[in-house]
C-alpha cells in the first residue's frame, strides 16, 4: 500500500464517523437519544443496610430506594444490587438520589448520585468520533507537512481550552476551600473494611481495600459511607475511631484527613496554571518551527 492509498481509506475512515456525528447530532437535536427518553425522577433512600466486614465493596452502599412513576403514581420500591448506574459511596434514610430508566420500564432503572442531574443529550458517541476525525487531520498534518503541526494541533486546543476554563477553576477552588473551611467535626468509626481481588489479562492480581465509615452529624442524620482517602493503614482500620468533617448542608461530602484536602485546594490552582503554561508553551514552540 504506497501513500496515496493511505489518504484514501482514511478518507473513508472520516467519511464513516462523519456519518456517526451526523447521525447522532440529527438524532440529540430531534430528542430521540436513549438520555433524552429517560424518565427522570426523585428517589429515596428508605433503608440502609449495615455493610459485612470483609465483604465487596464493588456494589456501594446497599440501601432500599423508593421512587414513584410519574405517568401511573405507583411507587415503586427497590434495591442497588447489581449493575445499577453510579455507585452509591454515602447512604443515610431519607437522602434524595436521581432515578432514571427507559420510559415505561420503571424497573429497569439506574442511580445517579445528583437528583438535579440532565441526563446529558446522548451525545457520547458522535463526540468521540469528532474527537477522532480530529486526530486523524492532526496526524495527516504533521505527516504531510512536518512535526510542529503535531505541537499545533494538540496543545493549541488544550491552551484555548485551559484559558477558558482558568478562571471558573479558580473560582471552584475558591468555594472548595470556603466549604472546607466551614466544616463542621463529628466523631466516626469505621465499621467495615470491604476488601476486592480482581486480576488482569496477564494473570496479575490487585486487591482493593474499601473501609466503611459510620458517623451520625451534628443534625442527628446516621451516615454510612466508603473512605476513598484519608486512612492510614485501611486494611487493618476496622473498629478504629476517627474524626469525620462533614458539609452540612451535604454529608456525602464528608473528609477524614482535612489538613491534606486543605493542602490540595491550595496546590490545585497553581498546578493547573503551570499545566497551562506548559501547552501554551509547546503550541507557541510549534508556530515558531513552522
Amino acid at each position: 500500500m504506497d501513500w496515496t492509498d493511505w489518504h484514501a481509506y482514511l478518507a473513508l475512515g472520516f467519511a464513516v464517523l462523519g456519518v456517526v456525528v451526523l447521525v447522532g447530532y440529527g438524532r440529540s437535536l430531534a430528542g430521540v437519544t436513549r438520555a433524552q427518553r429517560s424518565v427522570r425522577v426523585r428517589g429515596r433512600i428508605e433503608e440502609v443496610r449495615a455493610p459485612r466486614n470483609g465483604g465487596s465493596g464493588r456494589g456501594g452502599i446497599s440501601v432500599v430506594v423508593s421512587y414513584r412513576e410519574p405517568s401511573t403514581g405507583e411507587e415503586v420500591v427497590v434495591t442497588n444490587d447489581g449493575e445499577r448506574g453510579e455507585t452509591i459511596t454515602a447512604a443515610w434514610t431519607g437522602r434524595e438520589i436521581g432515578v432514571h430508566y427507559p420510559r415505561g420500564r420503571p424497573h429497569a432503572y439506574r442511580f445517579s448520585d445528583d437528583p438535579e442531574a440532565a441526563g446529558g443529550r446522548g451525545l457520547g458517541w458522535p463526540n468521540t468520533a469528532l474527537f477522532l476525525i480530529y486526530v486523524g487531520l492532526v496526524v495527516v498534518a504533521s505527516i504531510d507537512w512536518d512535526w510542529p503541526w503535531a505541537l499545533i494541533g494538540v496543545c493549541g486546543p488544550w491552551a484555548l481550552i485551559g484559558v477558558c476554563y482558568l478562571p471558573g477553576h479558580v473560582r471552584d477552588v475558591r468555594r472548595r476551600r470556603e466549604r472546607l473551611a466551614a466544616m463542621a467535626d463529628v466523631p466516626g468509626r469505621i465499621v467495615a473494611v470491604l476488601t476486592d481481588v480482581s486480576s488482569d489479562a496477564e494473570g496479575g492480581v490487585s486487591r482493593t481495600v474499601t473501609p466503611v465509615v459510620a458517623f451520625t452529624t451534628r443534625e442527628g442524620v446516621d451516615v454510612t459511607a466508603h473512605c476513598g482517602s484519608g486512612v492510614a493503614d485501611p486494611a487493618g482500620a476496622y473498629g478504629r475511631e476517627v474524626t469525620v468533617h462533614y458539609p452540612q448542608d451535604d454529608p456525602a461530602g464528608f473528609v477524614l484527613d482535612h489538613a491534606a484536602r486543605q493542602r490540595s485546594a491550595r496546590s490545585d490552582i497553581a498546578v493547573t496554571v503551570v499545566t497551562l503554561v506548559v501547552v501554551t508553551a509547546a503550541a507557541v514552540v510549534g508556530v515558531v518551527l513552522l
